[in-house]
């Protein structure tokens, strides 16, 4: 299938070929662009990998080279006895420097991959079809604010989705909510005490905007939260509020109190459609959802069991646990004392429970990197229970944002929800914008301000920290979303101007491909515009979001390089060289935004 294979491994296929040919060592070795184009559109290291086998002591390897250029240049004289697709994308191959390979490729290639990125399909491959993968992330907890480290899983989670799927996998987009546990026990007691001193009932909240709904819930868990942590009562005592909320938070599992069910009920119900609005807001569409609730119910199972297989067992207070200093681990709590399930109980029976609503090849879970700790028992934990299941699960943790202050805390009082977060880059786009005349303005201020959030985040390698700051984050130059969102737009207009058909230009560019005289500024596109692919699949393997937003911020320059010293329209002609390469990087650059969840807008 060498029509379907990246150019990279057409070019690593050729070289097992020669080293077989020439009955030299099975060895690794890399491939890939060089630095600087000068040197080539690739470069291997294999004869240095190859000369180094020859040095270990009693090897069976052919020693007869002298030094790793002497290596290289065998290998390379052995391209004409290998045919195949390489004859028609490599211009030549030479050896450099101490024996490094390097493979120039043909200006026609380059032309015929520029033809293909202007389709709809570009980049997609079919490596992962028939995998079936889960991806879980964003998480939010109902009848709490949804914060900013949501709004980096649910960025980081819906890329990888859509990086995934581009890579042929069946994916589903899964959010796992807790609306069980302590907080919510705090919400409907602050819920409750709220409504009373204020002589109101649910069916007066109903009539409030969602917002202004979820504003009161925000205001119930910080009272109950606040009465909770400062009641002066011992905790052993029986009334008080720490006392009121810890009998609450036994009738929402337990669902004996029609009145406590009646505000927990509407209560989740306002949270998640709240929740909805704003992952509409950031573009993500969940398949599965899970909640506490159900999860807890099977945890709860799952931890008998793991006391039967003495995987778990009985500590202080009849709490079970899991003893994790044998494996390097802490210990952790799996059933409390109280006789309800902890985190990591309810994270049992969501492994168990995800299995049994979808039988899936991998399952990921994108959560912050401060609970990495707490991963790694879990996992142990799956791994002695249902070794099929930990086998099959990844955990991907990301970094902090943080303020230039330094990381957003709601000890500090430095909070900022990420609604709020939206709203501020919102503002910020809108400011900037100024007087233009944008049809759509509020609109393209919300795209452009969620790509940018998405953009800063999904920059660099997954589980760095974030400094949140909106100036730099929605400026128009540099490596930022804007950036290359208006150089979209730019490329679009171009394209809106003329309206060329494509299959007239390929036509033009078929006859008169030989007297093209290429610009460097053309050159540049074309010899970065083909690795598009290439980034896809590795993006792919690596789990790595930010190969892609690398790429496409190098797109985006070299593009705007060329629209300044390239006029498209000349003398009154459009040059149909200019125009292809104009709608191949929109069309590269609305697919690469894409896989990083950010919406390509019309106008800017």
């Amino acid at each position: 299938r060498e029509e379907g294979k990246s150019k990279m491994k057409i070019i690593r296929d050729l070289i097992n070929q020669a080293i077989k040919i020439l009955g030299l060592p099975a060895t690794e070795f890399s491939v890939e662009h060089p630095g600087d184009e000068k040197f080539g559109d690739y470069c291997s290291n294999v004869a240095m990998q190859l000369f180094a086998k020859f040095q270990i002591p009693n090897s069976k390897s052919q020693t007869s080279y002298k030094n790793p250029r002497e290596v290289a240049q065998e290998v390379v004289s052995q391209w004409s006895m290998v045919n195949g697709q390489w004859s028609k994308i490599i211009e030549k191959i030479e050896v450099a420097g101490a024996g490094f390979i390097n493979f120039y490729l043909k200006p026609e290639f380059f032309l015929e991959e520029t033809k293909k990125a202007t389709g709809s399909g570009y980049g997609r491959n079919e490596d992962l079809k028939g995998k079936k993968i889960m991806v879980e992330y964003t998480d939010p907890n109902p009848f709490k604010e949804m914060h900013i480290g949501h709004l980096m899983s649910n960025t980081i989670g819906e890329s990888l989705a859509r990086i995934l799927v581009a890579n042929g996998a069946t994916v589903k987009r899964a959010n796992y909510q807790g609306d069980v546990g302590l907080h919510v026990a705090k919400s409907v007691w602050g819920l409750r005490k709220m409504l009373d001193d204020r002589h109101q009932t649910l069916v007066d909240l109903q009539g409030e905007s969602l917002k202004e709904r979820q504003k009161f819930m925000g205001q119930a868990y910080a009272l109950g939260s606040s009465k909770y942590e400062t009641d002066p009562t011992p905790p052993t005592a029986t009334l008080g509020a720490r006392a009121e909320i810890n009998k609450l938070n036994q009738q929402i599992y337990a669902r004996t109190d029609e009145k406590v069910n009646e505000l927990y009920d509407i209560g989740r119900k306002w949270s998640l459609e709240y929740f909805e609005r704003i992952y509409q807001r950031l573009g993500t569409k969940f398949d599965e959802y899970f909640f506490e609730s159900e999860a807890g119910k099977v945890g709860l199972e799952v931890v008998k069991e793991g006391l039967k297989k003495k995987v778990l067992e009985i500590g202080d207070e009849g709490a079970i646990v899991f003893k994790g200093e044998k494996y390097g681990l802490h210990t952790r709590v799996f059933r409390n004392k109280l006789g309800l399930p902890t985190y990591e109980a309810k994270d049992l029976g969501l492994a168990k429970t995800k299995w049994g609503r979808y039988k899936y090849d991998l399952s990921y879970i994108v959560t912050a990197n401060e609970i990495d700790e707490y991963f790694k028992v879990l996992l142990q934990t799956l791994s002695l229970l249902y070794p099929d299941l930990a086998a099959r699960t990844r955990h991907l943790s990301h970094g902090m944002m943080k303020l230039t202050s330094g990381k957003m805390s709601s000890r500090t009082g430095v909070v900022v929800t990420g609604e709020g977060l939206l709203n501020d880059l919102h503002e910020a786009v809108l400011k900037k914008m100024g007087e233009r005349d944008i049809k759509d303005r509020e609109e393209v201020a919300d795209v452009v301000g969620v790509g940018a959030l998405k953009y800063t985040v999904l920059k660099q390698a997954v589980g760095g920290d974030i400094v949140y700051d909106p100036e730099k984050m929605t400026n128009l130059e540099g490596n930022t979303g804007p950036y290359i969102q208006y150089t979209y737009v730019r490329a679009f207009s171009v394209l809106n101007k003329f309206q060329i058909p494509i299959d007239k230009l390929q036509t033009i560019l078929n006859l008169k491909f030989d007297a093209l005289d290429l610009q460097s500024q053309e050159l540049a596109l074309l010899r970065w515009i083909y690795r598009y692919p290439e980034v896809v699949e590795e993006a792919g393997e690596k789990f790595a979001p930010h190969l892609v937003a690398t790429y496409i911020y190098e797109l985006a320059a070299r593009f705007n390089t060329f629209y300044q010293a390239c006029r498209v329209e000349d003398s009154g002609e459009v040059n149909p060289l200019r125009y292809l390469l104009t709608q191949a990087v929109a069309n590269v650059l609305q697919s690469g935004l894409g896989l990083l969840g950010i919406v390509a807008p019309a106008e800017m």
